[in-house]
């Protein structure tokens, strides 16, 4: 599933892409518009009190522009940014020898913050609340702490999974923004943005052809237009039409709702295989032979966003609208029995 072309998920050879087509600055970051303007009022007020930024934690699905408001946000602020992520920070002398490192109002942004150490949190609470680094030296009765004072710096942290964060780190954020998937209006602009960056010669109905199949997933639009960018080189004369993108998303199995093969099977197992369900994960995955978290993670999502998916106590059950886009015909799930 990781090689999915509508995962979310961020591929080793797209980051130089990604960092090709990110925006600079809160004027340039299209969507979010709720986000932004409460970031752009927190920027202000710090810049005018010449402190730094509150820390920041940014949450939602993958995708859909995290990091990218992170490097915005440090280039408002006209500071230097360092990125990590929670799985990288093994140790508590990591996270130390990053934090001693950072100059005032610097700001370090912690990807998969919710997979930090325990730890390590223990040695991040003091130096977000008090910007001071807690060391110990010796051990025994002979070890003695020592309190190292570090400049004011601002943590962006961001997670896809909120509830694995644990309540004292969450608390210490001061500024916590939810991302959403985004609608199509600004999915048209992200594509034509970025295909006026990379050079592709595109009409209006190849916008919005590429846009309705992104699932509102601004890496997904960049991911899309590139492999129709390089379809239309090989197979048409290089401009990008509604035909031309039809053509090249039919052939990577990219239905006009976004979905792909992986999702489509993923219904046509609960409707074929177990009536439509309830069926529960464990089963639905050892049909699949996909681990349960995988599907629960990367597929499940935006089935639930279109209504194609429900979640019961039973199990997870297929929808009229999932039978509808199939073209099968709509059986309706037997009730549980009452005793």
């Amino acid at each position: 599933m990781a090689d999915r072309i509508v995962s979310p998920k961020n591929k080793p050879e797209e980051v130089g892409l990604d960092v090709s087509l990110r925006p600079s600055r809160l004027d340039e970051y299209i969507g979010q518009d709720r986000v932004k303007e409460n970031l752009r009022i927190l920027i202000e007020a710090a810049r005018a009190r010449s402190e730094a930024l509150d820390h920041v934690l940014f949450y939602g699905p993958p995708g859909l522009g995290k990091t990218t408001l992170a490097h915005v946000v440090a280039n408002e602020m006209g500071v230097n940014i360092k990125v990590t992520a929670g799985p990288a920070i093994e140790r508590a002398g990591d996270l130390a020898a990053i934090l001693t490192n950072l100059r005032k109002g610097d700001v370090l942004f912690v990807d998969e913050v919710h997979r930090l150490g325990r730890m390590v949190e223990e040695v991040l609470y003091p130096a977000m609340e008090d910007f001071a680094l807690d060391i110990i030296i010796g051990k025994g009765p002979g070890a003695r702490s020592i309190r190292l004072k570090l400049p004011e710096f601002t943590i962006i942290g961001a997670t896809t999974r909120l509830a694995l964060m644990t309540a004292p780190l969450r608390a210490r954020f001061g500024a916590v923004y939810r991302l959403d998937f985004y609608d199509q209006e600004a999915m048209r602009t992200i594509v034509r943005r970025s295909a006026s960056i990379l050079g592709v010669t595109i009409d209006e109905e190849g916008v919005a052809e590429i846009a309705r199949r992104t699932r509102g997933t601004p890496r997904v639009a960049n991911r899309l237009l590139k492999r129709v960018r390089d379809y239309a080189q090989v197979r048409a004369d290089g401009q990008v039409t509604a035909a031309v993108a039809q053509e090249a998303l039919s052939l990577l199995e990219v239905d006009p709702l976004g979905l792909d093969d992986i999702d489509r099977r993923v219904l046509r197992t609960i409707i074929e295989k177990f009536d439509g369900g309830p069926v529960g994960l464990d089963t639905l995955g050892a049909a699949l032979s996909e681990e349960p978290d995988t599907i629960m993670d990367v597929v499940e999502p935006y089935l639930l966003q279109l209504g194609f998916l429900d979640r019961t106590p039973r199990g997870r059950v297929a929808t009229r609208r999932a039978y509808d886009h199939l073209d099968l015909p709509y059986v309706e799930p037997p009730q549980p029995t009452l005793f």
